[in-house]
């Protein structure tokens, strides 16, 4: 079953992909330097709790549309807003970093309810012929339409597309291939500036002062990076003490972390960085990631009629 129903931005990143995984800053900004002003673009990106509102909307619509052919299915919203929230190269909010770490007790919750997902469970204990027919239900099984779009940068990919999958994203999002089309876009302009931005004068002036605080405060690292996987190495399963001891010291690694780089504005200067490279692909691009936030923020007003916001 290709469907899971939970879903969260990873925060387990390498160097390289956690560095892509700055938020998409707003394009009507101008770059620091005054240098290849960004487009001024009409429409927002969404926030991460209303993206979280269209998921939650569109495994409302999937749940429906299985009722409707003869299956159960349960959505379940295991974390809350607070707990949703994107881990990105860079945290800078203190209290978020006090409570939650780097968020390792949040990705255990989430593999448990994943382990324990009840829509597994009940397609599992389906005869081999219900399965056959509840699979096809939900993403159209073989006979799901086939999708292409280049990826920018060359190549191709292709997506199925059927079923109440299909159906949820058609009344979020319209016309299946518009859509994925202007998806595979967004999803895949990082990777045509991210070495540029690693090696920006002045996103590595920022990361050197963040390294800088973190070596006064008793956290020698290069990078965040490399202090989040400073907290990773430790048994995926150990004793409740142990468990409570290793989230103590990622929560203090983590405090530091979000502190520093709100002193060195680290957040802000790569915000302001990344605007800056994807400006320039405003020219080849520019148009296709209007007509993507459009789609966006349509699906969200869908969304608001079917679900309420997370708390």
């Amino acid at each position: 079953m290709k469907r899971t129903a939970f879903r969260r931005s990873a925060a387990r990143l390498s160097a390289v992909a956690a560095v892509a995984a700055l938020a998409l800053t707003g394009c009507s900004r101008v770059s620091g330097d005054g240098s290849a002003p960004a487009a001024a673009h009409r429409f927002r990106d969404l926030t991460y709790a209303e993206d979280l509102r269209v998921s939650d909307a569109e495994q409302r619509l999937v749940a429906g549309c299985m009722v409707r052919h003869g299956f159960r299915y349960w959505t379940e919203r295991p974390l809350s807003l607070a707990e949703s929230r994107p881990l990105g190269y860079v945290q800078d909010d203190v209290r978020w970093a006090r409570t939650y770490g780097y968020g390792s007790r949040i990705t255990a919750k989430e593999d448990l309810a994943r382990l324990h997902n009840p829509n597994s469970a009940y397609r599992k204990g389906l005869s081999t012929t219900r399965k056959t027919a509840y699979d096809t239900a939900l993403d159209g099984g073989r006979q799901a339409e086939l999708l292409r779009t280049d990826v920018p940068g060359g190549g191709e990919v292709r997506k199925q597309t059927g079923g109440c999958d299909g159906e949820a994203e058609r009344q979020l999002y319209g016309d299946p291939q518009t859509w994925f089309r202007l998806d595979t876009t967004a999803s895949n302009l990082r990777p045509l500036y991210v070495g540029k931005l690693l090696h920006d004068r002045r996103f590595t002036a920022a990361v050197h002062a963040w390294s800088a605080c973190m070596k006064r405060a008793g956290h020698p690292y290069r990078d965040p990076d490399a202090a989040r996987q400073a907290t990773r190495e430790h048994p995926a399963v150990h004793p409740r003490a142990e468990e409570a001891r290793s989230f103590a010291a990622e929560t203090r690694i983590a405090v530091a972390d979000a502190t520093c780089a709100r002193q060195v504005s680290l957040k802000s200067v790569g915000q302001d960085r990344e605007a800056h490279y994807l400006a320039r692909l405003d020219g080849e691009y520019g148009a296709r990631l209007d007509a993507y936030r459009q789609v966006r923020l349509r699906a969200l007003e869908r969304a608001e009629r079917i679900v309420p916001a997370r708390t």
